[in-house]
């Protein structure tokens, strides 16, 4: 008489911490109070004042974010450093990530600048780590929805509702059930803030300023690095080819010499310092309009779906942070390698 062993049921801790979360957003955002269901956010453009001052000088959410990514890097750096001094083993699991994304950005400006490589890949790659990383912290969840509550001055908010006391501290959190008019108070709208708002509420008609928001929908951040990647570019064509790299802008001895032909050569110069100044409309608008796009995008997305769609959006989110640092990157390195090539294609020794 023959026996089959029957395997075993094997329990899949991750499925089941998946469909619990499933269950949980369900219920969060259709079944459960009104206080846990998500709220649409606040669309500004301008980054917000976290409240906190160094030196008299406010922190907006924006400002706090990047120095979020700056920390993240230079620990991420440290640890790298220390790694490739006293050990000779092969990196692993994030070091590992990161020596493949450092060399596949070497490979590409070693490509592209030649011998000028060395010195144009510290700024690029910086660059684009600084992006990369920046894009990819906002998708921490809480990363824009956590922060102080406000009044609002115009258009409606909603009552504060007391989660947690503990001495002198309140935290507090916002009703999406509970609408309040901003500049009109009525009795409606005075009862339902007594129901759910406890006594000493920092407002009536509430907003959240989060404490940290995404670094490039500030649009202070991608025009600094385009202001900084066009004037570097100037500080390495003059480097390359000496007081001649400003031949291409000002093209005298055409105008002089050219006849027709160059006057024409003269008009095409003009037009390339215009174009030095597109460059930075260019880089700043479309990092800027990608990523605010998408985190306005995410928010709403979240806001009206609340469970399954969101989670598809963050992986686009992660393909669109990656594709916009790496453009980029990839923008800046042409324009800095080509300012070291001399004007007419043939490189100044």
């Amino acid at each position: 008489m023959s026996s089959e062993a029957k395997p075993k049921k094997r329990f899949h801790i991750k499925t089941t911490i998946i469909l619990g979360l499933f269950a949980l957003g369900i219920y969060a955002a259709f079944i459960g109070p009104s206080i846990l269901k998500p709220i649409s956010p606040v669309v500004v453009l301008p980054p917000e004042e976290t409240g906190l001052e160094v030196f008299g000088f406010p922190i907006t959410n924006t400002i706090a974010a990047t120095l979020l990514t700056d920390i993240l890097l230079i620990i991420l750096a440290i640890f790298a450093y220390r790694h490739y001094r006293r050990s000779e083993e092969a990196p692993k699991g994030l070091l590992n990530a990161f020596e493949a994304i450092v060399e596949f950005l070497w490979n590409t400006v070693q490509g592209s600048a030649g011998k000028w490589a060395k010195r144009i890949f510290p700024i690029v790659a910086t660059i684009f780590l600084l992006i990369f990383t920046a894009n990819m912290v906002k998708l921490v969840p809480g990363f824009e929805s956590i922060g102080r509550i406000k009044q609002v001055h115009e258009g409606t908010g909603y009552a504060p509702v007391a989660l947690l006391h503990i001495g002198d501290f309140t935290l507090w959190t916002i009703d999406k059930g509970h609408p309040v008019e901003a500049e009109a108070h009525g009795e409606e709208h005075a009862t339902a803030t007594e129901e759910h708002a406890a006594e000493g509420a920092p407002c009536t008609a509430c907003e959240v300023v989060p404490f940290l928001r995404g670094t490039a929908t500030d649009i202070n951040f991608p025009f600094a690095l385009a202001v900084t990647t066009v004037l570097l570019t100037q500080v390495f064509g003059v480097w390359a080819q000496g007081p001649k790299y400003f031949e291409k802008f000002f093209q005298f001895k055409q105008l002089v010499n050219g006849g027709i032909f160059g006057m024409i050569n003269f008009g095409v110069g003009l037009l390339e310092v215009v174009l030095e100044f597109a460059k930075i409309l260019s880089f700043g608008f479309r990092l800027f309009g990608n990523i605010f796009a998408g985190a306005l995008l995410l928010s709403i997305v979240g806001a009206l779906t609340a469970v399954a769609v969101p989670a598809g959006l963050y992986l686009f989110e992660v393909f669109f942070g990656v594709i916009q640092a790496y453009v980029f990157f990839l923008l800046a390195t042409i324009f800095l390698s080509g300012a070291t090539v001399a004007h007419g294609h043939e490189e100044h020794h």
